[in-house]
């Protein structure tokens, strides 16, 4: 594995010559270092202050070795670049990632470490009668080794991060992919890849459609809530949110700030196995705010315009239903017309109460009652029937964006 050198570090200037004895009695000293450095590491650093057994103890140790090691080798041959040692650090540096501890806690071992063992081989430096340039440069040399190894370790530990964060966004795709397919969803499936993704299987979800962003930028950055799981790269975008109706769910001010201000269409809230339900609403309810039939800004909730969506499902359907309900409409001018659907509405809706429908309208009771005549004369009996009465609703519910305003 190739470790990468460290960057903003002068290059290592040429050592001094030390005594050959030297890095023979600090070899022979190694071991008792180790266990210097070893115990004032527990003492300083508490995430290293753990049971002194096991495989944890024997990493801890061969690390405290090969640390020593390398800058022993360095004594003894300045032209060693310790590259086993620096893979060893490397992948000390991610395997901290991948359990998902801090570096810091690397970070500041290395550094107790260093200042340790340094103390405890300067002894050794002091007993031989060392020139002070060749202790300088000996010190030098110490804190150049914790800085390779400190660095060596970094590497591995934002090379494992990286691929994690990857590997997590991967999984929670197939999640979310899973979550929103077509068709039966088994709840153990869920379960399963959610445990892999890191991701709380809530009890109930509700998915989020999303306007196009206005512009590149906007997009290229994907929107965060808590906890939800979000796909940018479909059209339209999604959230999938958990627990949306508790206060950390759509009603929340992290959910609001996600939006950044861009339209959207929220599902049903529905159980986590029937998303796609969730999802089918929020995307035809997006539709029909770019249309206009709903809202274009802001956020529409599906559970408040049920009705809307449901005669939106079938849109030819709904088209033969309102040419026929409506026909005789086709009678009267456009202008006529739009004030003659407008007025029906309002008193199909009123339980045909006049004065109720000249408040809804802002229009004089008299204006109602001539115009109830003129509906009178066109559609006769069925203004009285049940059956029609519904059919006519439904109808003049889908006729124009104004007349459902009403």
């Amino acid at each position: 594995m190739a470790v990468p050198t460290p960057h903003g570090v002068p290059d290592r200037p040429a050592a001094p010559r030390f005594p050959p004895e030297l890095a023979k009695m600090l070899r022979a000293d190694l071991a008792a270092v180790a266990d210097e450095v070893e115990e004032e590491v527990r003492r300083q650093v508490p995430e290293y202050a753990r049971p002194a057994d096991g495989a944890y103890r024997q990493a801890l140790r061969s690390g405290v070795v090969q640390a020593l090691t390398l800058f022993v080798d360095h004594i003894a041959d300045p032209r060693d670049d310790g590259g086993a040692i620096a893979a060893t650090y490397y992948e000390l540096g991610r395997g901290e990632a991948l359990e998902g501890r801090s570096l810091d806690a690397l970070q500041s071992a290395l550094r107790v470490g260093g200042m340790c063992a340094w103390r405890q081989m300067g002894r050794t430096a002091e007993e031989l009668g060392l020139d002070s340039s060749v202790v300088a440069g000996l010190g030098e040399l110490a804190f150049r080794t914790v800085h390779e190894v400190a660095q060596a370790a970094a590497s591995g530990y934002a090379e494992a991060r990286l691929r994690s964060s990857d590997e997590l966004e991967r999984r929670r795709k197939r999640l979310l992919d899973l979550l929103l397919e077509d068709g039966p969803v088994a709840l153990e499936a869920v379960q399963d890849l959610a445990h892999s993704a890191r991701w709380p299987v809530p009890r109930t979800v509700a998915v989020v459609a999303l306007a196009a962003a206005p512009d590149r930028r906007e997009e290229d950055r994907p929107l965060a809530a808590a906890g939800a799981l979000v796909d940018m790269a479909c059209r339209p975008p999604r959230m999938l949110v958990p627990e949306p109706d508790g206060s950390g769910g759509i009603g929340g001010r992290a959910f609001a700030l996600a939006l950044r201000g861009r339209p959207a269409a929220i599902g049903p809230t529905v159980a986590v196995t029937e998303a796609a339900q969730s999802l089918r609403l929020a995307v035809r309810a997006l539709g029909l705010m770019g249309r206009g039939v709903l809202p274009r800004q802001g956020v529409v909730r599906c559970d408040e315009h049920l009705s809307t969506l449901l005669l939106h499902g079938d849109e030819p359907l709904v088209e033969r239903l309102r040419a026929r309900a409506l026909a005789p409409l086709d009678a009267v001018s456009a202008g006529q017309r739009g004030r003659l659907a407008e007025t029906l509405l309002a008193w199909l809706l009123s339980g045909s109460n006049v004065p109720d429908v000249a408040v809804r309208l802002h229009i004089h009771p008299q204006t109602v009652r001539y115009r109830l005549r003129q509906l009178e004369k066109l559609f006769g009996d069925a203004l009285h029937d049940p059956a029609a009465r519904l059919d006519l609703i439904l109808a003049l519910r889908a006729e124009s964006p104004h007349v459902r305003e009403n």
